[in-house]
């Protein structure tokens, strides 16, 4: 199987790209207001022999992160990685999920209600802790067993190791609610193989744990029902290095092999479609493709374009491809300047509707403005982009003390 060997080696290459500034030294949008459950218990704390645990724990909302969340967690990984007793540090989610992503309905209401500091703290927490774990100088471990979307991507994938399980759902759903895949995810998407990024981005698709492996997006596999026996493996670790903690969750996991549905025998006809310049060319090349081969999959890609954003489909383009040239920290500080926009008053109808239309009313009919691609200008899409100005400070990453990739 060439075309695969040749995916999966371009994506482990992806892969260290990620790890990089991390290993030389030895990124859903989300909720934004705690759950009835006290805010402490919201991330709790395990303890092994030479690591740390952060668990994920708001089971009832697929553990879906809040600002308080984000602080704790940038408090914990920044006094973890000072602690010379610990040598590597993990994070897990409670119940069904690692992380769904987050409670935009929440969100909506507070923009609704002009809250946007709200929104605005929201972001910088999260984004500021995505950075810090695409720069942590301890190995980290992410086991994404169950629901992954959004923000559960941008608070794993940067990190060193992402173990995938045979529950694991993934995908960057956001041009579904009008919104763009934040969250480190143009750093992330930009640099799989070829043109999966785009297809990804802009389609929502979900991938299971098989493709995320040859992906690159996850670096091991296991049995969910086999993770107690790497979790007491991991306990008995006493290391920072990763290529012990990599050996292993090698021999703790589980091989696995892409089925005949797998996203791995459909990179050749992504990367011939999802090449072009503009999502119209995307559109055509699709709508092409769907008539010549009869593909499923390709009528369903053609389904979820026409179903999401038109603007959010074309400004999504937009970032995925400056991704692909950005380091980490750029990345985040622009995604941080299209959020702001995006939740701005001259954008925010679009997330909001699509909200109502697939969360609140859930009529699945939302009324999208622009309506189509065609009305979608390129002033537009630049607008999403602009500077924030001088009375709305951008974002401020520590790059100075905290090496960004290169």
């Amino acid at each position: 199987m060439p075309r695969l060997a040749a995916a999966a080696a371009v994506s482990r290459r992806a892969g260290e790209a990620l790890r990089r500034g991390a290993l030389g030294r030895l990124r859903l949008l989300s909720s934004l207001q705690p759950s009835n459950a006290a805010s402490s218990d919201e991330v709790l704390v395990e303890g092994k022999a030479t690591a740390r645990a952060a668990v994920l724990n708001r089971p009832g909302y697929l553990n879906a992160l809040t600002t308080t969340m984000g602080a704790r967690l940038n408090k914990f990984y920044e006094s973890w990685e000072d602690n010379p007793d610990i040598g590597f540090v993990m994070m897990k989610g409670s119940g069904r999920a690692f992380c769904a992503g987050g409670d935009v309905v929440r969100l909506r209401e507070l923009i609704s209600e002009g809250k946007l500091e709200e929104c605005k703290d929201f972001f910088k927490t999260l984004y500021m802790f995505i950075y810090f774990l695409g720069t942590y100088l301890k190995p980290h471990i992410a086991i994404l067993d169950g629901v992954t979307m959004g923000g559960g991507g941008g608070v794993s994938i940067p990190g060193t190791f992402r173990i995938a399980t045979d529950r694991t759902v993934f995908a960057t759903p956001e041009v579904h609610i009008g919104f763009h895949p934040d969250a480190a995810a143009s750093f992330y998407l930009s640099h799989l193989t070829g043109h999966v990024g785009e297809y990804v981005a802009l389609t929502g698709e979900k991938l299971n744990g098989t493709d995320m492996i040859a992906l690159g997006l996850a670096t091991h596999y296991s049995m969910s029902g086999h993770l107690d026996l790497i979790d007491e493996r991991l306990a008995k670790l006493v290391t920072d290095d990763p290529s012990v903690i990599d050996s292993s969750l090698a021999q703790y996991g589980d091989m696995v092999y892409p089925d005949k549905e797998s996203i791995v025998h459909r990179l050749e006809v992504i990367d011939k479609c999802f090449s072009h310049d503009t999502v119209e060319e995307i559109v055509d090349a699709l709508e092409s493709e769907a008539a010549s081969s009869n593909e499923e999959w390709c009528t369903l890609a053609l389904k979820r374009l026409k179903e999401a954003s038109p603007l959010a489909l074309k400004v999504s383009l937009r970032s995925i491809r400056e991704g692909r040239y950005q380091t980490l920290d750029e990345c985040l500080v622009r995604e941080y300047r299209m959020s702001m926009n995006g939740i701005s008053k001259q954008f925010s109808h679009e997330f909001c509707e699509g909200v109502r239309a697939r969360l609140v009313e859930k009529d699945f009919t939302p009324k999208w403005d622009p309506p189509a691609l065609e009305y979608v200008t390129n002033d537009m899409v630049d607008a999403y982009f602009a500077p924030l100005g001088d009375l709305e400070p951008e974002l401020k990453l520590p790059t100075e003390s905290r090496e960004a990739f290169v």
